[in-house]
């Protein structure tokens, strides 16, 4: 089905749609309110940047912008497959008006040639071309087209519904054998993909009869359309379960449509969508993860009261389970270092006892809490490491450990090494 999507929309226009959007700086009152319009803000970004290729156009933003009310609104006709592709196809054609068949300006389009030899290969009619055929030869003459300086501008189009009968045609020139071929091409797609299984022939009345729906629309850009019904629907389903599907979250329709309106824009005086990004995926952490933080903090409030225990500045807490004689190393020093990493609840994380093998590092190549905590130790030394999640991964998720974690390492130092 993808395969004929791209066959059948190769020619897209975009032109004047629905009411005007601009850009607007936001009132962001929490983080609701925040990540409202930050979900909003980031997607309108990757989509100007990667669907739109930039096109900032106004009719542009204004089309995906009121296919997005739309699809929020349910005012989306819900479709089968068949009726779908249809549709579809029938909007492409009517959006190559302005571009030219298959979005060459040198080709004119002839809606009758096209849904004729669409329909002649839903019915399997190979008089005028085959697939192979028609295959060939427009790939042929779309190389040739894509190859030559030619600037000639493509003629008044041929205007016409689609048929639903089959029917002999004659191809006077090139222009005429493209268009059918074109369409031929389309329809044996059709035929092999989606209509496979129509012993009756109710389908393929279906699928016409869409097709002739589609060329009345008023939609010149399907694709962004389709996107922007797609995307409305399912933040209203979010209604229901929160937003990102986050029950503490709820959705506010208007800051996501200005963040998209101002993303689609490029206008990132308040925020960008780096900034955006970010913004949701720490506020997610901070929600997922805010249990852990508050945990940790109370654990090192209470172990900081216990006797041995003694906390830096930085808020690293150590205790000596052996002092040892050696020297104590230095930031720059490369260490051989045994030790076991525990969270507070004493799950396990890492563990080079458990392993039998020491690790050699060194200093500026770990956490800041080892850093930190293995230049207090001489030489021969054994020290836990009480380290708060700032001193640790913070916000992070580093493997098994979760962001926020407090970390409790049994730290022995071997050796500094050369």
């Amino acid at each position: 089905m993808k395969k004929i999507c791209i066959l059948a929309i190769a020619a897209l226009a975009m032109v004047a749609c629905g009411k005007k959007y601009t850009a607007q700086t936001v009132v962001l009152n929490n983080q609701n309110d925040s990540m409202n319009y930050a979900l909003g803000l980031m997607n309108g970004s990757q989509l100007k940047m990667y669907q739109l290729r930039n096109d900032s156009s106004i009719e542009t933003v204004a089309e995906f912008m009121d296919a997005l009310q739309r699809g929020y609104d349910g005012k989306v006709e819900q479709l089968g497959e068949v009726a779908a592709i249809g549709k579809n196809i029938g909007q492409a054609i009517k959006a190559s008006e302005t571009t030219g068949l298959a979005d060459n300006p040198a080709w004119t389009l002839n809606e009758k040639l096209f849904f004729q030899g669409l329909v002649n290969a839903l019915y399997n009619d190979t008089i005028v071309m085959n697939a192979d055929a028609a295959r060939n030869y427009f790939q042929a003459q779309y190389q040739a087209s894509a190859l030559s300086n030619d600037s000639t501008k493509a003629g008044k189009v041929i205007k016409g519904k689609c048929p639903s009968t089959l029917k002999v045609v004659t191809l006077a020139n090139q222009n005429d054998s493209v268009n059918y071929a074109f369409g031929y091409l389309n329809g044996t797609e059709v035929a092999m993909y989606v209509l496979a299984m129509d012993s009756t022939g109710e389908q393929k009345k279906e699928f016409i009869a869409y097709i002739n729906k589609g060329l009345k629309s008023n939609i010149k850009n399907p694709q962004l359309a389709n996107m922007g019904e797609q995307i409305g629907k399912s933040i209203k389903e979010q209604e229901a379960v929160g937003l990102i599907g986050e029950p503490s979250l709820s959705t506010n329709f208007e800051l996501i449509k200005q963040g998209f309106v101002n993303g689609l824009l490029g206008a990132t005086e308040q925020w960008n969508s780096e900034f955006a990004g970010e913004y949701i995926q720490q506020t997610m952490s901070n929600i997922k993860y805010g249990n852990s933080k508050e945990e940790g903090e109370k654990f090192l409030a209470e172990n900081a009261l216990k006797e041995g225990v003694i906390t830096t500045t930085s808020g690293l807490q150590y205790e000596v389970i052996k002092m040892g004689k050696g020297k104590k190393p230095v930031a720059t020093d490369k260490v051989k270092v045994h030790y076991h990493g525990t969270l507070i609840n004493g799950t396990v994380f890492d563990s080079s006892v458990d392993r039998n093998e020491p690790i050699t590092f060194g200093l500026t190549q770990v956490i800041a809490g080892w850093t930190e905590g293995l230049q207090l130790m001489p030489v021969g030394s054994k020290f836990k490491l009480y380290i708060p999640y700032q001193l640790g991964y913070g916000s992070q998720q580093a493997g098994s450990i979760p962001p926020y974690s407090t970390l409790i390492f049994e730290v022995e130092l071997l050796g500094i090494e050369k």
